[in-house]
């Protein structure tokens, strides 16, 4: 498993080389213009038979901290979704699982929190852009890449365990 310590933008660029081609993946699809919580699913989604139309749509809502609301960060939501699919319940009464899959969302959660000290959107932009000076605010692209590259190697450590 990845140690995560606590990082900069440029551990971003350092790391890439060694990026597998999930996370690549997940990368580029928000390059391409989905959103964070759909560059993630649509990175995840052929493992569990989930063609990439559903895998857009479902998770189209919750980008921007879930629907732009700035709460919850997308990638994180994202990965929530792809984990519920790896560790969710099938029935009402399968607690066992549900417990499981509660149990994996607060693992993913803490280890990406431990990296950037939070796990909301709004502070994850306001966070890493304290050292920004850019009115234009490019600088977002660049926190959600980081957002979307954490979330998507800790999501495939814990899928993979």
């Amino acid at each position: 498993m990845i140690n995560y310590t606590k990082a900069t933008m440029n551990t971003t660029i350092e790391r890439k080389a060694d990026a597998s081609e999930r996370v690549q993946s997940a990368l580029e699809h928000y390059d391409q213009g989905y959103s964070c919580s759909q560059s993630i699913v649509l990175a995840f989604s052929d493992l569990f038979d989930l063609d990439p139309k559903h895998a857009t749509l479902i998770s189209s809502g919750f980008g921007g901290g879930m629907g732009r609301l700035r709460r919850t960060c997308g990638a994180l939501t994202g990965a929530y979704m792809i984990l519920g699919l790896k560790f969710g319940n099938h029935s009402p009464d399968d607690n066992d699982s549900k417990l499981d899959g509660y149990r994996v969302v607060r693992k993913l959660t803490e280890q990406f929190e431990a990296i950037h000290s939070t796990s909301v959107c709004k502070e994850l932009l306001a966070n890493h852009s304290k050292n920004q000076n850019d009115p234009a605010k490019r600088h977002h692209k660049h926190i959600c890449r980081k957002a979307i590259e954490d979330a998507a190697r800790i999501l495939e450590s814990l899928i993979t365990e």
